[in-house]
């Protein structure tokens, strides 16, 4: 039995899994929002949290604990001068889990996992998603008036 073992193995062994961890940190970090399969969304999360914890520490110690974990310098940089200053009022919860359907080819669930308060001024995908859920929805009522003002 599997009581109280936590984590996901993903069908990885113990130092694949965490170099995908790493990179996959390192890459949400950089871009600000990956796409990936649900369960490496959801396992990376508390990582990507924790480091962004660290970048809001701003300590040397903190630094050389981001610079352990994450595998470029630039993006540490990043991380302590852009996106830790973006999050210092908000207390954990810094990625966002948006689901995207499944993968062509073997129908993985894919999500794309991204920062809340994301630098660009470009529409996160949660936020592309809303508007086309409105806009379907909109649609549909429309259709329905019609449908009931036609006489018979």
């Amino acid at each position: 039995m599997r009581h109280l073992k936590a984590g996901r193995k993903l069908n990885r062994t113990s130092a694949h899994r965490r170099a995908l961890f790493r990179n996959l940190v390192t890459s949400i970090l950089d871009r600000e929002q990956v796409k990936t399969t649900d369960a490496k969304a959801k396992a990376v999360r508390p990582l990507v949290d924790h480091v962004i914890t660290l970048g809001k520490r701003g300590t040397l110690h903190a630094r050389r604990q981001a610079l352990a974990f994450v595998r470029s310098e630039d993006v540490v940089k990043k991380l302590f001068d852009e996106v830790a200053a973006r999050f210092k009022e908000r207390n954990g919860g810094y990625t966002r889990v948006v689901k995207l359907g499944v993968r062509r080819g073997d129908a993985a669930p894919m999500s794309m996992i991204e920062l809340v308060d994301r630098g660009d001024t470009s529409k996160s995908e949660a936020d592309k998603k809303r508007e086309r859920r409105a806009r379907t929805r909109q649609r549909k009522e429309e259709k329905q008036q019609r449908a009931t003002a036609m006489p018979g």
